[in-house]
């Protein structure tokens, strides 16, 4: 696995518990999986900013979704907040289709399961897509570390 430089990653995720409370197993599952490879693999780094690593804290604040970037050992580095509302639609298929993914796994046949997933994943890409967007001039970050922030970012908005 290659990693970015160590002042352009994320060594810690932290999640505002009143923002996500606890989801289901499947919910639970995918957030696990998604922060222990974010942390294993990722470029991330605010824009004007080069003293990483960095820790982020993740919540959701009045419908808003709020990166707050610290340095590994604390101290405050910038705060961003994201109006959630372009991600609804996406976030909205996304859910659904994880949903028919999860009832395929437990009975389908293999091409059924293989075409959910495809279409799961496209779903993924167009979110990862979004978020790299809306990060633009702000945060820096590859193309996989936009995929694993939009899976913690789907389970912040399955509990806002």
């Amino acid at each position: 696995m290659s990693a970015g430089p160590p002042q352009r990653r994320l060594v810690a995720v932290h999640f505002d518990e009143r923002s996500i409370g606890r989801g289901t197993p499947d919910q639970e599952h995918e957030r696990g999986v998604a922060v222990y490879d974010l942390l294993e693999e990722n470029e991330f780094c605010p824009e004007g900013y080069d003293g990483g690593p960095y820790a982020l804290s993740l919540s959701l604040q009045e419908g808003r979704l709020v990166f707050d970037i610290r340095t590994e050992a604390g101290e405050s580095v910038v705060v961003h907040i994201l109006s959630l509302t372009p991600f609804r639609r996406v976030v909205r298929d996304y859910f659904m289709i994880c949903e028919s993914y999860y009832a395929a796994i437990r009975n389908a046949s293999p091409s059924q399961i293989e075409t959910i997933d495809m279409a799961r994943r496209g779903l993924h890409n167009d979110g990862s897509d979004l978020l790299r967007e809306r990060l633009a001039g702000k945060i820096a970050l590859d193309f996989p570390t936009a995929r694993r922030l939009f899976t913690l970012i789907s389970v912040l908005h399955w509990k806002g």
